[in-house]
């Protein structure tokens, strides 16, 4: 590049700012739209989902799973580790996937979205035993880095359009601006391997899920132990007061489980009282926390209001 080319570059890019930052551009608020509905480049207008659910699955250390192997074993743990993700993304319909890199994230709204959001968030972090017990088993006896997928789920409004390179499809991606992408990823990021952690009111949309909160009884009497308090420290509002589970689906109470929340079920009859009592004194037991989780409630209930 020559150096009028770049001063002609940086002159075209600041014009193209301050024609956009003058128009005010048209927001159309949607509450269930289809994928294709979201605006190309060429238009002005953007999409607002009111209420979206962000599932990211982020895989622990994958940097390092190259690290003294063949290519080849490199490229197949990739592989199987996105395909898994990506497929059960599918199979819970969410309405929008994106692959970044180990893992990637998937986006639910409309009918159904906590239910698949949140069933789809347990289907990977089950997946995820079995995914590194495979690997390990095809690294042994050398073994290999501590792996396993770290899921984040998060909820919110977005805007969303495509935007990238004027004229040319193949270098557009669909900008989804708001909280949901961005706060999933950091509760991800602040997971270990096996672990889900979710943002403060997504806490609050399935609390009152017997399904979501309690764990089964095939063991021991049902428990509210099934979910502890989790601060999201790279979070910086109300949100951050999360929660956090390290249990996938049960063998044999799980694809049960899952039918039942997919079907729109939220009360068990199997729970007792006490079990009852002691998840409302012990959630969110910190009164800054607490309170937090108000503030989210009168929040949300005015949203409900608009």
């Amino acid at each position: 590049m020559e150096a009028q080319e770049l001063t002609d570059l940086l002159d075209e890019c600041n014009t193209d700012v301050q024609a956009t930052l003058r128009n005010l551009p048209p927001v159309l608020e949607v509450d269930d739209p289809n994928a294709d509905d979201i605006p190309g480049q060429g238009s002005q207008k953007w999409l607002k989902i009111p209420k979206v659910f962000a599932v990211v699955a982020d895989l622990k250390n994958s940097t390092q799973l190259g690290t003294g192997r063949h290519d080849t074993s490199t490229a197949r743990a990739y592989k199987s580790a996105v395909e898994g993700s990506v497929k059960i993304l599918n199979k819970f319909e969410a309405d929008f996937i994106d692959i970044q890199g180990d893992g990637g994230f998937g986006l639910f709204w409309g009918d159904k979205a906590i239910a698949r959001a949140m069933c789809a968030g347990v289907t990977i972090r089950t997946f995820s035993q079995t995914l590194v017990e495979k690997l390990e088993a095809q690294w042994a006896p050398s073994g290999g880095p501590e792996t396993g997928f770290k899921v984040g789920i998060a909820r919110g409004r977005v805007l969303v359009k495509s935007l990238g390179t004027p004229r040319n499809p193949s270098e557009q991606e669909p900008v989804w601006a708001g909280r949901p992408v961005n706060y999933a990823t950091k509760c991800a990021q602040s997971a270990d391997r096996h672990e889900i952690v979710i943002t403060g009111s997504v806490w609050d949309a399935i609390e009152g899920n017997d399904y979501l909160a309690y764990t089964c009884g095939c063991t021991n009497s049902p428990s509210p132990n099934l979910w502890s308090d989790r601060t999201i420290n790279r979070l910086t509002d109300d949100e951050q007061y999360g929660r956090v589970t390290g249990a996938p689906w049960c063998v044999n109470c799980g694809p049960s489980f899952c039918a039942a929340i997919m079907a729109g079920q939220r009360k068990r009859t199997d729970i007792p009282d006490s079990a009852r009592l002691e998840l409302s004194k012990s959630q969110m037991v910190e009164s800054i926390a607490k309170r937090a989780q108000i503030h989210r409630k009168q929040r949300e209930a005015h949203w409900q209001g608009m």
